[in-house]
């Protein structure tokens, strides 16, 4: 399969538009958070990225993601994501004085991007 085959596959699996751009293959999802900034609505940060890039012979690639999460969130996310092989590599907050509270969370594999695809798309449904 040829690589923009398998970003449109990708993109599927995610159910968002797939982007290549200097050999990395990349979807934005967006979250619908009411969140605050010091006091005045934002809804610029609150994406999720998922990519994939350096695809080897056997079909292994860099996978990575990031996404904007409550803090609620996070242990459901983190447990889905490490009990299907997925290292987590940071968690941390952006913005200061944002309500409710949000983090970021940024995870990675080295594996089928499509399987990475799928573990995330099946992390992503415990987001609100």
């Amino acid at each position: 399969m040829d690589f923009h085959t398998l970003c449109e596959q990708f993109g599927q699996i995610l159910n968002a538009e797939p982007n290549i751009e200097h050999g990395v293959c990349s979807v934005e999802l967006h979250r619908d958070l009411k969140v605050t900034i010091q006091g005045r609505p934002s809804r610029g940060e609150l994406h999720a990225e998922v990519m994939f890039e350096s695809l080897d012979s056997k079909g292994n690639a860099l996978n990575m993601g990031e996404t904007v999460i409550l803090e609620e969130e996070v242990p459901y996310f983190v447990n889905l994501l490490v009990r299907n092989g997925i290292l987590i590599s940071a968690l941390h907050n952006h913005w200061l004085f944002a309500k409710p509270n949000i983090l970021y969370i940024h995870f990675q594999s080295i594996e089928p991007p499509l399987s990475f695809a799928r573990k995330v798309a099946e992390a992503m449904k415990v987001l609100k």
